[in-house]
């Protein structure tokens, strides 16, 4: 096999142009079996196959860099560098990232995992190597759909203003900017790019700027001239009036094609962008076929292309994509907005019943979040559905656009909470504390399927801003009998007990359940609280528990700084309420990929170890025999 001689950064350059075809065969092979086991993301690595091929035959690595937007198609990038032992433990604990990750090795420029940021990245190394009189090559690869997204023009804007080699790299898999892949725009990249054109356009410039009077206005004729003919014969019109030489369309699949156009955009000395075609899931028909389905995969059968597990039920997003059509025919105000995630959120079917009151912003998060504002402020009733780990990107927005004016908003929270194999960047551990510190924000955590559905019930209701998250995953169906309406800020204690509360939020609820039944055959008494709302505070709840309970167990699977837990804590101890509190609650670290159950384990919020937590407390605070307390 050609991929045994591939061991390190460099090592392709070592085999004949004839056996790049082979390679690529080679790579996509491996890349669908080892896929098919571990899961991860397919379509959009196998698309890119020869561009990562052909950027590792034109550059020198690790010196020079390679960017990569959101990251999760650099596979390939990282069996050219050496890390192919590495896939058999791909997105495990303790294994290799399914994206860059600079830890790993010299040859990750930047670790990556969201959208639209690899051209300000890029600039920014860009710059750094001119400072530091470095003359190596920066590429920064980003996709149409990144493009959707603001940060990618403002870097645009002062990419425009670099003097010295910048290559960006459009990687179009969707054909949204130009359909041509002809012999005028391979002719027209190719000679504009080329040093003799480029140092032929610098001599008749200088020649005509030394012509008195005349010359300025010769220089003008000429710019007037050359721009219409580009507007006419040049598809990236857009890059070329912003100051940034646009080369392609070129076939992404073609490696002869790649590598002569990347060493020519290597001559100039300024910002280019090579605008590249490539299929999403090529060489994989399922793949090819249905490139969304095939973006993140779970292990799947190689012969079919359907999953090896089958679903079990319906997980938290199919909940709120039943409900929101449900509430859809109540309220004709209502209206859906995502950021390029109809699928991810559940939207899909909202959008073929209601196409008119649904709104794909596009990679956008902040956009979307104000968009909604001014929905909101106009009288609609705007739900917006963005990941835990995306909605971050518009905090601004939520704080001055939405709660500042206190609007109706009501955000749909997916994926909050630890999510496992896609890591660091995706973990959504961080919304309680970033949301639960601003003012006019409301926070309902369901507990189960019901309460989801009941909380955007109630959300239609409310004439303020209210996050609803929800985990990734099976939606869970206990407690059906504690269901009852939601009432503002207000917990439900679902067993009543006495001197042990669990004050669980959300998908803790269930660990609270295993904590209890465990607890209770050892003898302890234990009160179990299902929050509901996080924010705001049910101050009357925790003032009642305190009478006859001397420990709140606080349960969150979010970080414990500006958490759930520290505001307990801190309202018990302002209050001087005759209480100790314990916080449940994930470390406030960047969790790495693993499964779900193993990280909770290795965080410490599993109910084994919240269990032995508790005991242990008790035993050094009170003595080992419960029923020896009143």
């Amino acid at each position: 096999m050609l991929l045994d001689s591939i061991n390190k950064a460099n090592d392709i350059k070592k085999l004949h142009k004839e056996e790049y075809e082979a390679l690529a065969q080679e790579i996509r092979d491996f890349l669908i079996h080892k896929i098919s086991i571990s899961g991860g993301h397919l379509a959009s690595n196998l698309g890119v196959v020869e561009l990562t091929m052909a950027m590792h035959l034109v550059l020198e690595l690790p010196e020079d860099k390679i960017i990569w937007d959101v990251g999760h198609q650099s596979y390939t990038h990282k069996l050219l560098t050496g890390r192919r032992d590495g896939f058999d433990e791909l997105r495990r604990y303790g294994g290799i990232s399914g994206f860059p990750k600079r830890r790993e090795s010299r040859c990750d420029a930047f670790d990556t995992g969201h959208s639209s940021t690899s051209i300000s990245a890029g600039l920014g190394y860009v710059e750094a190597s001119r400072i530091q009189g470095k003359n190596n090559t920066i590429i920064s690869v980003i996709g149409d759909g990144a493009l959707t997204g603001g940060m990618a023009y403002e870097a645009l804007n002062n990419a425009s203003q670099c003097k010295r080699n910048f290559i960006i790299i459009l990687n179009d898999n969707e054909m949204s900017i130009s359909r041509n892949v002809g012999g005028m725009s391979s002719y027209l990249s190719g000679l504009r790019a080329g040093k003799l054109y480029n140092n032929l356009k610098a001599g008749v410039m200088n020649g005509l700027n030394h012509i008195p009077i005349y010359g300025e206005r010769m220089i003008e004729r000429i710019r007037r001239t050359k721009s219409g003919i580009k507007q006419l014969l040049i598809p990236g019109m857009l890059f070329e009036d912003m100051g940034i030489t646009y080369l392609g369309p070129v076939d992404g699949h073609d490696i002869t094609q790649l590598t002569k156009l990347i060493k020519e955009a290597k001559n100039l000395d300024h910002a280019v962008l090579l605008h590249v075609l490539t299929k999403k899931g090529k060489g994989y028909e399922p793949a090819e076929k249905h490139p969304s389905r095939f973006h993140g995969v779970e292990p799947f059968s190689v012969e079919t292309g359907l999953p090896l597990k089958k679903k079990q039920g319906p997980n938290y997003t199919d909940v709120f994509s039943s409900s929101m059509v449900r509430l859809a025919e109540k309220y004709p105000e209502l209206v859906a907005i995502t950021a390029a995630m109809p699928d991810g959120t559940g939207l899909r079917k909202f959008r073929e019943r209601y196409p008119r009151r649904f709104f794909d912003v596009g990679i956008a998060e902040e956009h979307a979040v104000t968009f909604a504002a001014g929905m909101a402020a106009a009288g609609m009733k705007p739900v917006v559905a963005i990941y835990s780990s995306f909605l971050q990107r518009a905090y601004d927005q939520i704080i001055h656009d939405v709660c500042i004016q206190n609007l109706p908003v009501i955000f749909a929270v997916d994926r909050a909470g630890v999510v496992g194999s896609d890591g660091e960047t995706h973990q959504g551990i961080f919304d309680l504390s970033f949301l639960s510190n601003i003012p006019n924000m409301n926070i309902f955590a369901p507990m189960n399927k019901y309460e989801l559905a009941d909380a955007l019930c109630f959300a239609m209701e409310l004439s303020a801003p209210l996050a609803i998250r929800y985990p990734r995953g099976a939606a869970w169906d206990g407690l059906k009998e504690f269901r009852a309406p939601v009432e503002f800020g207000k917990s439900q204690i679902l067993y009543k007990e006495r001197s042990i509360a669990l004050l669980a939020v959300g998908s803790m609820v269930r660990t609270a359940v295993e904590v209890r039944e465990q607890l209770k055959k050892e003898g302890y008494c234990i009160t179990i609280v299902n929050v509901r709302f996080v924010l705001p505070l049910d101050q009357n709840c925790l003032d009642e528990l305190s009478r006859d309970h001397e420990l709140f167990v606080t349960m969150e699977e979010n970080v414990l700084n500006g958490g759930f837990g520290v505001k307990v804590t801190r309202y018990a101890e302002e209050n001087e309420l005759p209480v100790h509190v314990m916080n449940v609650a994930l470390p406030n670290i960047y969790m790495e990929h693993g499964s779900v159950d193993l990280l909770k384990k290795e965080a410490g919020i599993d109910a084994e170890t919240v269990k032995k937590r508790i005991r242990k407390y008790w035993t050094e605070k009170y003595g080992k025999i419960w029923g020896n307390r009143a």
